[in-house]
């Protein structure tokens, strides 16, 4: 199945508010008892239908209650799905526990990894996990680019001016 909250033209982070808002936009838009053609009308039936499971699954992983209770294996979407949402409200920790509950782990799974250890600053093992991504998918140029990042990224910080930044941000944090 497609990312839900892509289908519905959502962040993976959206609430469920959003989530109904644009459910309803997009049956409004494809709902079949508008059409008339009948051709047209079994698309746009097949269409309801995929908005339909989309819809479901999104308000699913949307819900505040956990997915799967702590140390249940999750599946590889949802578990990248439940990251997005941690990182979107800046908890990378609570992002890599849930990446932790993948069944599985792939290209996109191992790209993620590394955009939470990034978050972490961590960026040598961010750098392996992309790298990881690449070697299972080596023409997917993003996450090639996420490679190249934790690289430059690395170096800044080993640099003088990335050593202050670092340290005034752990004063900050205090």
């Amino acid at each position: 199945m497609n990312n839900p909250f892509e289908v519905l033209g959502l962040k993976g982070w959206a609430d469920q508010d959003e989530i109904r808002t644009a459910y309803r936009t997009l049956v409004k838009q494809c709902h079949p008892d508008m059409i008339q053609d009948p051709h047209l009308k079994e698309e746009a039936q097949a269409r309801m239908v995929a908005l339909n499971l989309a819809y479901e699954e999104a308000l699913r992983l949307s819900s505040p209650k956990p997915m799967a209770p702590v140390g249940q294996t999750a599946t590889v979407a949802q578990t990248i799905l439940m990251a997005e949402r941690c990182l979107s409200r800046d908890d990378p920790e609570g992002a890599l526990r849930q990446l932790m509950r993948s069944e599985k782990r792939d290209g996109d799974w191992y790209y993620m990894q590394g955009k939470v250890l990034m978050a972490l600053e961590q960026y040598e093992s961010a750098h392996q996990s992309f790298r990881e991504a690449v070697r299972r998918s080596p023409d997917n140029n993003v996450y090639r680019s996420g490679a190249l990042a934790a690289v430059v990224a690395q170096r800044e910080s080993e640099t003088l001016h990335g050593k202050v930044k670092k340290a005034f941000r752990s004063i900050l944090k205090k």
